[in-house]
């Protein structure tokens, strides 16, 4: 059964890349197979962003675009550490590391799968921990 069809140019049967017809080259197999590292991170570091965000909107409050991403770390922190600042500690890195692989800087270094691998149990954490506090935190 093909999973798409569009004016005959484009079916997924019996295709290893799931493309055919003219676009076929548009897609060509080695690249749909390529992690995406840069994204993957963004989705990781988006989780963890918010997973913060709704404690602090659980409470009432909402970051502006003032502070950005760093607000967020900043409040969520001033209200956790102690004694959760351990499992909080990692937000800030990822936010920085984050901005270089959006914005890079001269000289930055390329960020690797396993930054990807390496944070996955840290945002983890980070949404556990959120988790825990949505219902024993009130609104301001």
């Amino acid at each position: 059964m093909p999973l798409a069809t569009f004016n005959g140019s484009l079916q997924a049967e019996n295709t290893p890349t799931g493309f055919s017809g003219r676009h076929a080259d548009m897609f060509p197999p080695h690249r749909l197979r390529q992690p995406r590292t840069p994204g993957a991170y963004a989705l990781l570091y988006d989780a963890a962003r918010k997973a913060l965000t709704a404690i602090l909107e659980n409470q009432g409050l909402r970051p502006t675009s003032r502070g950005g991403h760093l607000a967020v770390y900043h409040a969520v922190r001033a209200q956790l550490d102690p004694p959760m600042g351990r499992t909080l500690l990692p937000f800030d890195r990822m936010r920085r590391r984050r901005h270089d692989v959006e914005y890079p800087p001269a000289g930055a270094p390329e960020l690797a799968s396993e930054d990807v691998t390496d944070d996955v149990p840290k945002v983890t954490a980070l949404l556990e921990l959120a988790q825990r506090v949505l219902d024993e935190m009130s609104p301001f």
